[in-house]
């Protein structure tokens, strides 16, 4: 098995009433539900859309310094994402598609590297 990351960045949601998003949180629930029946689901949430709430933490200079907001000024970030963890490509791309029409915009999928860290 491998896990996958199937994420998108709150700029790709448009602008819909809120009536459109109380119709789609029972959709995407029901997708979340899905995959924790097939045993897939490892993780999935939404990210609060405040700025205002982000901070960043740098190391690179050799002390750490915490900043508020993002760590760069961009026109794009991180809405909300899963983890999925299944065999193979194909299948991430199946779950990625359901979370797409629950969701109602799209989703990216992107496998995590192949590092087996030291378990305690």
């Amino acid at each position: 098995m491998a896990e996958y990351l199937i994420y998108f960045n709150q700029q790709w949601v448009g602008d819909h009433p809120e009536e459109w998003f109380q119709e789609r949180g029972p959709l995407a629930r029901a997708v979340v539900d899905e995959m924790i029946a097939a045993g897939v689901y490892v993780f999935a949430g939404g990210l609060e859309e405040d700025l205002d709430l982000a901070f960043s933490a740098d190391a690179t200079s050799g002390e750490v310094l915490i900043t508020d907001g993002p760590f760069a000024e961009t026109k794009e970030w991180l809405g909300g994402f899963c983890v999925v963890d299944v065999p193979d490509v194909e299948t991430a791309k199946v779950w990625a598609g359901k979370v797409a029409v629950a969701c109602g915009w799209p989703q990216e999928v992107r496998p995590f590297g192949q590092w087996d860290p030291p378990r305690t």
